[in-house]
């Protein structure tokens, strides 16, 4: 992190509407989704480990972040509804996420589109069957 770089002055989770309200060091205020936070998670989980190497994170629409912890003086680690908890968001990251939120978005889905998925979350993979009597 550049020494002159906006740091994180103020933090509020809302959940009933599942955003993160960040505020810095600049003046500068930004909404993010919980699910933006978690499709651009900044972990190898999400990333990958080069370019091109990405997961595209569908069914999100509904995480939520279960808990937050700083990392340092310099990062949050947010724990997710779905079980995501590896990434470690810096401030220069929320700030970028803050700043490209709507491109990142428009992006997103465009990407969901092209994958023919779905923000929605799906059942789960193994389903119990019912018992029979």
């Amino acid at each position: 992190m550049v020494n002159d770089s906006p740091r994180a002055t103020e933090i509020k989770l809302h959940q009933k509407s599942r955003r993160m309200e960040i505020a810095f060091s600049d003046g500068s205020q930004f909404e993010l989704s919980y699910e933006l936070l978690r499709v651009y998670s900044p972990s190898a989980e999400v990333r990958g480990h080069g370019p091109g190497q990405e997961v595209l994170q569908a069914g999100k629409r509904d995480v939520e972040i279960v808990s937050l912890e700083p990392s340092g003086s310099y990062a949050l680690q947010p724990a997710f509804s779905d079980g995501h908890s590896t990434g470690i968001y810096s401030w220069d990251y929320l700030y970028w996420l803050g700043q490209n939120r709507e491109n990142l978005w428009r992006e997103y889905l465009e990407r969901l589109e092209r994958a023919g998925a779905s923000r929605e979350p799906g059942p789960a993979p193994f389903e119990p069957r019912p018992k029979s009597k």
